[in-house]
């Protein structure tokens, strides 16, 4: 198979802005942001790149689709209408305004004008876990935060940086679906992995001790990671966007008696104590992050290397278990595995006469196999590949990467 270059053009996508969810110590516990003494500004998602259409016309890493893939076609543009933003207090001990501000729609550019060092977008703000992995893998580079994901993607194809790091998934809460679908929807390429193992710190105001904390703020999936040690404090917890922006929160609105859970360094960077360490209920929590790109790497065989594709394959018995065979009978192991409804045609009807047949969802499938594309065997598998599949795409072929 000729595994050769394809025009791809990036559609432009928006995620609407949603309040987080705020919710109680148990299950039958729940609150308000304005009852429990916050403003309405801690619960609001800040708006992304929502009026930024973006039009790349390179060529990109894939197999042109037999039948089109409607999670390829985008949406209507929606306009974000709730620009709320956190608002940070002033006289506070540190200067929050030395940070670099995150990309969005209200702000499309850098504060930072170092082009001699690798620029790397991020998720989140300063201290955010994503920043670290960023860090690992480019351990001199500028960190430049964004508000949302695709906010990263869309900076990437607008040249406004070199890189993207973000997460796809975490060892005790699973893979971020989110990010797999904005693979299918921009032609970025994977270019690299980082694992990175994560450390979950309970941060306060200086002066304040862990028994007077009453709230703690962060990400829903930090919350659920340190289930054990918030149950045994007895605290109200109250979901944020990520973990180092619940850290900025407290912070800069100097609430004692609200903990946050984050990183050790977003404690360094906010003003805050530690007040307990590694406070996650699985010691072995590991989250893998992608390293995004405009431009593929040229994959080689010096080193372990990780490919990974998207394809689909019409509905028959055992095609599924033929798709996968034809890694098995190479010796090429697989990594990962996940399915993805497709967003356009999450139903198909088995019958075309609609008489009460039945109906099914027709699925993306996500794969990471563990060999180069510089092998023979790759090459030969992806081939045989095509003889099932409506659908392929490569999506970047990478050097392997162990947490350490």
């Amino acid at each position: 198979m000729n595994l050769g270059y394809s025009e791809c053009i990036s559609p432009h996508w928006t995620t609407n802005a949603v309040p987080s969810l705020v919710y109680g110590g148990d299950n039958n516990k729940t609150a308000t942001c304005s009852q429990l003494g916050f403003p309405d500004s801690v619960c609001k998602r800040r708006p992304s790149f929502s009026n930024l259409r973006i039009q790349n016309e390179r060529e990109c890493l894939s197999h042109r689709a037999i039948t089109p893939v409607e999670d390829e076609i985008p949406s209507p543009p929606a306009v974000d209408e709730d620009p709320t933003r956190i608002t940070l207090s002033t006289g506070f001990h540190k200067d929050l305004n030395s940070l670099p501000k995150p990309l969005s729609a209200i702000n499309p550019s850098s504060s930072s004008s170092d082009r001699t060092k690798v620029r790397v977008a991020y998720r989140g703000v300063p201290g955010a876990y994503s920043e670290a992995a960023a860090r690992k893998a480019y351990p001199k580079c500028v960190t430049v935060p964004c508000d949302e994901f695709e906010d990263a993607f869309k900076a990437v194809e607008l040249w406004l940086v070199d890189k993207a790091v973000l997460p796809i998934e975490n060892s005790v809460g699973g893979s971020i679906h989110r990010n797999y679908d904005l693979l299918l929807r921009h032609s970025l390429h994977i270019v690299g992995e980082v694992q990175l193992i994560v450390d979950h710190c309970l941060l306060g105001l200086p002066g304040v001790r862990k028994e007077e904390l009453k709230h703690v703020l962060s990400h829903p999936q930090a919350l659920e990671q340190c289930e054990r040690t918030l149950n045994e404090l007895s605290v109200t917890r109250i979901n944020a966007v990520d973990t180092a922006g619940a850290a900025q929160i407290v912070a800069s609105e100097g609430l004692r008696e609200t903990g946050a859970v984050a990183s050790a360094r977003a404690a360094e960077i906010y003003g805050l104590n530690v007040l307990a360490e590694r406070i996650q209920d699985d010691p072995d929590n590991i989250t893998r992050f992608l390293i995004l790109a405009r431009e593929p790497i040229i994959p080689g065989t010096e080193r372990p290397y990780k490919t990974s594709i998207v394809f689909t394959m019409e509905e028959g018995p055992g095609v599924l278990f033929k798709a996968l065979a034809v890694f098995a009978m190479r010796g090429i192991n697989l990594s990962k595995i996940e399915s993805r409804p497709q967003k356009r045609r999450p139903l198909r009807v088995v019958d075309d006469s609609n008489n009460g047949k039945a109906t099914y969802f027709d699925y993306l499938f996500y794969i990471d196999f563990e060999a180069s594309m510089a092998e023979p065997r790759a090459q030969n598998a992806l081939s045989h590949l095509q003889e099932f599949a409506t659908f392929i795409r490569v999506l970047g072929c990478y050097p392997m990467d162990a947490a350490k």
